[in-house]
């Protein structure tokens, strides 16, 4: 059986696609695939300027193939509530079901702590309780959607993750890796938490997750460096144990596109230690699977960016966002 790959994708055509952090690597290379494969796809990012770079790589790969390609691009800072707020009623305005809500985006291992601009710690807000805001405001255009399917994508670094509820903002001590990990096993929680959630109150989604294993992509230069200890570290390493960004968007579109796919899965590379090769079912540790710290994590999602999901199928759904918290 051949590994399976971008040409596995089904048609895409009359879906939509929103792909948060999608002007370069993974997110990119997602867009770039589903666009292929006939969907519309909106491409979001916080740079107006490689939005618009992206767009036009994007046309001069694809317009003999695809003349007839609906890509667009739309501002979307994942450090902003605000923004992320904006985005989300500009897309409610329009009404248009969203088919696939691929939560992409993500900051790793910055070296000093950060803060978005509501006051959470910069990984924490940005790669877990952004995409938890946003999906929530995006469920009544989800839902309109025949079958919407919501990927968050994940990492390795969960396995050695922690929901630190007493030190969840980094508050009393900043360790970078220790914030990237708790962020990653976060989305996982976060993804089958919300399976759950659709299963019991009727909203009809399927909800799964991907890690890119190594992927070459700028999540390190923009985040540990490539300077040091760690970042010689992590080019010996990638020089033999890496692959593609290319081949590293092919699990979340696995997810968001294969029939094969399931609720709750978790999809990534299968060679050593999954760090690259051909799609495969990933490992999900323990850690990932408990239910009662997916609750509470929820819970506090909910409490600290002010969204409020809805508790039942006929319940409307109300979202308020907090004041801005001092930094």
């Amino acid at each position: 059986m051949n590994p399976w790959s971008v040409a596995d994708i089904p048609s895409q055509n009359g879906k939509l696609a929103v792909i948060t952090g999608a002007t370069g690597g993974l997110g990119y290379e997602t867009a770039l695939a589903l666009v292929r494969a006939g969907a519309e796809v909106l491409v979001t990012g916080r740079n107006a300027e490689k939005g618009r770079v992206a767009l036009r790589q994007i046309y001069d790969q694809i317009k003999r193939a695809v003349p007839s390609a609906k890509v667009r691009f739309a501002m979307l800072d994942l450090a902003s509530l605000a923004s992320i707020r904006a985005f989300a009623e500009s897309l409610l305005e329009n009404g248009r079901p969203v088919d696939l809500l691929i939560n992409n985006a993500g900051v790793m291992d910055l070296p000093t702590r950060r803060l978005t601009e509501d006051g959470f710690e910069l990984q924490f807000g940005t790669n877990h309780l952004s995409h938890f805001a946003l999906t929530a405001l995006l469920l009544p255009l989800l839902r309109k959607a025949q079958a919407p399917r919501v990927v968050n994508v994940s990492s390795l670094a969960h396995r050695g993750g922690k929901i630190d509820f007493a030190n969840l903002q980094a508050e009393r001590k900043y360790n970078s890796w220790a914030a990237y990990q708790q962020s990653k096993l976060a989305n996982l929680l976060f993804t089958f938490e919300l399976q759950r959630r659709s299963d019991a109150y009727g909203w009809g989604l399927m909800t799964n997750a991907a890690h890119p294993g190594f992927a070459r992509t700028e999540l390190i230069p923009n985040g540990p460096g490539t300077g040091g200890l760690k970042g010689t570290g992590m080019k010996v390493l990638g020089s033999f144990m890496s692959h593609s960004a290319a081949a590293g968007a092919l699990p979340t579109l696995f997810a968001a596109t294969a029939p094969e796919a399931e609720p709750n899965g978790y999809y990534g590379p299968n060679g050593f230690y999954e760090l690259k090769g051909p799609v495969a079912p990933a490992e999900v540790l323990p850690q990932a699977k408990d239910e009662a710290v997916a609750r509470k994590l929820w819970e506090v999602s909910e409490q600290l960016t002010g969204v409020k999901w809805p508790a039942t199928e006929q319940t409307s759904e109300t979202v308020t966002f907090p004041m801005k918290r001092e930094a």
